[in-house]
């Protein structure tokens, strides 16, 4: 089977045509090859040539309305520009601030901006949904709870490649985690950040004596003990005088949003409140140095000044990513910044940025993600697109989240995985045959669908086929069936899952 299949991708190869878009292709060369194959246990005993139907109309990537998953209903992506320099990885955001009778939550798109896992949660806030690596595999990590003022109350959820829960993890000390931040280390520990209201004398500040403060910590914890190694908090080394946010209550004078391990595993801490990125001993908590803000101990160029920024992630070649909010009054657009840092004669440069081609400005939120290969992924937080540029700067994909939808940060990761569930299936008589849709949550697998049919109380048989068209693939099977089921298959033919039969 294997065989036949990938002579026939060969042979597409030869006429310039791609795996993707020989799958893409309504009834091409891969089907046949399947239904031609020696494979027969593969399918169920098919041993004749399958007939491949009709193409039916896809559902526009921000329009979600699945017959076979009504439930899910958030968005994906819709895509303004694309090229062969772009990413062909997966992209992962979690949209929120949903308009009436749309879903939020945790999303994975591909390149087209069709879901391939939508994981809604009613009521509830998801951030920071991405890929890490855990006990040494790849794993999906998301934070969900409530924002409360401009913080996050919840939790942090470890998952793998069947998007199956593998742990949740909770801050420490009685703490609740926040959305700001969850980094896995390599050394089996887990960053977050929570908050704390407490009460001070603010009138340094403008404000009054027992004024409510937000003190902004951060914690690394042993995953395996759950036990807290440093728990940070910027009360004990952040100066109330630092913070250039309006005074108040309760007052988030410094607002952490990024902690990253630097390259000698001391901690990068990026302050939306004070313009600063902080240096810490990630044993003491001791300031190192200060880059940006009030205090800034760096001769910086102007032209690398950032202010409200997010994301501050050192990159292997030593530079330091940043997402660089700007704002009113001090700029009219945002940008991503790749900066050069010289921590010895304590210097700053811009190296490079970018900018959206039509102007925008996040007020809040926003990441960079530098690729394997060089190419820079954008997350414009606040701003509800996702951008990725060469190295040099030029635009090569642009998308936009739907309508009034934010998230916090975006994307781009390798993603291999395994159906949530089994295969989902809807069926409905027509006069022309039986209009058949098949989708599998999260399935990253599947190449081709075929339908089982059969009477009632009959057993079912392999009807039609065709190769898997993004989220829902529609399918038309003729006859007198009154009970369907879908089957996934691989490249290669052999089955993934079946769903569930249903009733025509």
């Amino acid at each position: 089977m294997a065989g036949s299949t990938e002579a026939a991708a060969a042979g597409t190869r030869a006429a310039g045509l791609t795996r993707r878009e020989l799958l893409r292709a309504g009834g091409g060369l891969a089907v046949a090859a399947l239904a031609g194959s020696a494979a027969g246990d593969s399918l169920g005993g098919v041993v004749a040539p399958l007939r491949v139907n009709r193409v039916l109309s896809r559902v526009a990537p921000n329009d979600p309305d699945f017959a076979s998953r009504p439930d899910l209903r958030i968005p994906g992506l819709s895509v303004a520009a694309s090229d062969a320099r772009a990413s062909s990885d997966p992209i992962f955001i979690a949209p929120y601030n949903a308009p009436p009778g749309q879903q939020a939550g945790a999303v994975l798109v591909d390149s087209t901006g069709e879901p391939v896992w939508e994981h809604p949660l009613a009521g509830l806030v998801t951030a920071n949904f991405q890929v890490q690596r855990y006990r040494g595999q790849p794993a999906l990590t998301w934070w969900d709870g409530l924002i409360r003022n401009g913080h996050g109350i919840g939790g942090y959820t470890i998952a793998g490649l069947d998007y199956a829960p593998l742990r949740t993890v909770q801050a420490g000390g009685g703490l609740r985690g926040d959305l700001h931040e969850f980094t896995l280390t390599e050394r089996g520990t887990a960053l977050l950040t929570s908050y704390n209201i407490v009460r001070r004398d603010l009138r340094s500040v403008g404000g009054y004596n027992g004024g409510q403060i937000q003190d902004a910590i951060f914690q690394e914890l042993d995953l395996a003990s759950g036990r807290v190694l440093l728990e940070w908090h910027s009360l004990d080394h952040i100066p109330l005088s630092e913070s250039d946010w309006p005074v108040y209550e309760p007052w988030d004078y410094v607002h952490i949003n990024s902690i990253d391990v630097d390259d000698d595993n001391n901690l990068l801490v990026s302050s939306r409140n004070t313009h600063c990125v902080y240096k810490l001993d990630r044993h003491s908590g001791k300031i190192i140095w200060r880059l940006g803000g009030k205090s800034n101990q760096f001769d910086i160029d102007p032209a690398a000044v950032f202010r409200w920024q997010h994301d501050a992630r050192r990159q292997p070649d030593g530079t330091i990513t940043i997402f660089d909010n700007q704002g009113k009054p001090y700029g009219q657009q945002s940008r991503a910044i790749v900066l050069q840092v010289d921590e010895r004669a304590r210097t700053a440069r811009l190296l490079r940025e970018y900018r959206h081609p039509s102007p925008l400005l996040a007020t809040s939120q926003g990441s960079v993600q530098v690729l394997e290969g060089g190419n820079v992924f954008v997350g414009w937080g606040a701003e509800p697109f996702v951008s990725e540029f060469t190295r040099s700067g030029e635009l090569v994909f642009d998308a936009q989240l739907g309508e009034k939808y934010i998230s916090y940060r975006a994307y781009r990761l390798p993603w291999d995985g395994a159906g949530s569930g089994t295969p989902a299936v809807a069926a409905t008589r027509r006069r022309h045959g039986i209009d058949i849709f098949a989708s599998w949550n999260g399935d990253t697998r599947t190449r081709f669908w075929v339908v089982m049919a059969g009477a009632a109380g009959g057993s079912l048989v392999p009807s039609t086929a065709r190769p898997r068209d993004g989220f829902e693939t529609a399918l038309v099977a003729h006859g007198a069936a009154q009970r369907i089921a879908v089957r996934a298959l691989d490249a290669g033919g052999s089955v993934l899952g079946q769903s569930p039969t249903v009733t025509v």
